[in-house]
């Protein structure tokens, strides 16, 4: 993994980030019972005691197992368990299972938590840098599980049929409809993408290096919800012209007819949220689609998705921390514009951009070089975060990556066209 960060970092700071980073994971599962946080809705989502677990596992393997001298595991069973995707650690229980681990119970898991949490604060000050490195990148990895955590837990109260808010719904102030769409000229010609070095980022982000640029605009806003029910209503679901031929054949095999977690009643759409079902706001960005969805309705609209590097190269003027992002446990949703082009937060945006590696890349030795690497095949790009995506998190170089057809995500669209 390349990890950049200050070559020493302080260890007051870090334990700070440590500890906030650690609590915010504990306070989103607090609403949930035990069977709530052992239950797993798809083999795409992992339970929320996983998520609390998992993370637990990586900091005690790869920072007190490995760098703290006469450290013992705090249960031998756990690695097996918690282990996600890394061969070099050995075997692990299977993925699509994780939701038969009725014990350890959540409160077992928690004090799990509290036991790393504490052996992790004690070695910190007495730690090599390249130990803090990898509380640095444990703590990025804790918020990338936090994002699905939550997505996780609305996929799972979403099969419950009684429907239940995890949350209760915030106070809402009707925002009009945003304007039509405007366009945000890119800049053509060569431009440099990537990491720069500055600060922290994962290794699939890196090496910066130059790409060419066709000529082209980004809408400034994503597509919303009002947008999309007019796709809808125009056969968007019915009309295979628009849509890729995997994607077509998608759509009839699983009788999509609409984002994930809409319902159409009497008086209109509706979408099942973790404040429970309500009508869609359709001043807001639409959010649950696929690549494949994404990309016909661009081409319904007479647009394109943008490729990673004509967003990447728009958003690096805008401010990374800005926009709707995860601040606290709590109901997340994604929100009106408030005016004005943004790019972070809200909805992540499918990019038509493969996950490949950049000129360059090499893969470090060692598990935690399984990171990115061993999944840059069949995927495609997101950029820019979402509602769900914990705040200061997120910088313009971010590559997110999923498959097409996969939409439990808060996965939305910005238009793109060729000038």
């Amino acid at each position: 993994m390349q990890v950049q960060i200050a070559p020493k970092p302080d260890p007051a700071d870090l334990a700070t980030r440590f500890a906030s980073v650690r609590a915010l994971t504990v306070a989103l599962v607090a609403p949930l019972s035990d069977a709530d946080a052992t239950a797993q809705s798809m083999d795409d989502a992992s339970p929320a005691k996983w998520h609390l677990a998992h993370t637990t596992w990586f900091l005690e393997t790869f920072v007190l197992r490995d760098f703290v001298a006469g450290y013992t595991l705090y249960d031998d069973r756990f690695p097996f368990l918690f282990n996600s995707y890394y061969e070099a650690e050995g075997q692990r229980h299977a993925r699509n299972r994780r939701g038969m681990v009725t014990r350890p119970a959540l409160d077992e898991i928690l004090a799990y938590r509290a036991h790393v949490d504490a052996a992790v604060l004690a070695a910190l000050p007495d730690l090599p840098d390249g130990a803090r490195a990898l509380i640095t990148l444990g703590c990025h990895h804790e918020e990338q599980h936090q994002e699905l955590l939550v997505t996780d837990i609305l996929h799972l109260m979403a099969q419950n049929p009684v429907e239940p808010s995890v949350w209760p719904a915030p106070r809402k102030v009707p925002v009009a409809m945003p304007a039509r769409i405007g366009w945000i000229e890119g800049a053509a010609g060569i431009a440099e993408i990537g990491h720069d070095g500055d600060g922290f980022a994962f290794d699939a982000e890196a090496p910066r290096h130059a790409t060419l640029l066709a000529p082209h605009a980004l809408a400034d806003r994503t597509v919303t919800n009002g947008e999309w029910a007019a796709f809808i209503a125009d056969g968007g679901y019915a009309e295979p012209r628009h849509w890729l031929s995997d994607g077509w054949a998608w759509v009839k095999r699983e009788r999509i007819v609409a984002p994930l977690y809409w319902e159409q009643t009497d008086g209109g759409w509706t979408r099942f949220g973790l404040d429970g079902r309500r009508a869609i706001d359709p001043a807001a960005p639409v959010t649950h689609v696929s690549f494949y969805e994404a990309d016909a309705y661009a081409s319904w609209a007479g647009a394109r998705l943008p490729t990673e590097a004509e967003w990447e190269a728009a958003a690096s003027a805008y401010d990374s921390l800005g926009g709707n992002q995860m601040d606290a446990a709590g109901p997340v949703e994604p929100r009106p514009s408030p005016g004005g082009p943004a790019f972070f937060g809200d909805v992540w945006e499918w990019t038509g951009s493969a996950f490949r590696p950049y000129p360059g890349f090499r893969v470090i030795e060692g598990a935690v070089g399984e990171y990115n690497g061993k999944f840059m095949s069949g995927q495609c790009v997101l950029r820019g975060g979402s509602c769900a995506t914990p705040r200061g998190h997120l910088r313009a170089s971010y590559r997110n990556f999923f498959y097409p057809h996969q939409r439990w995500q808060f996965t939305g669209v910005r238009l793109a066209k060729d000038l």
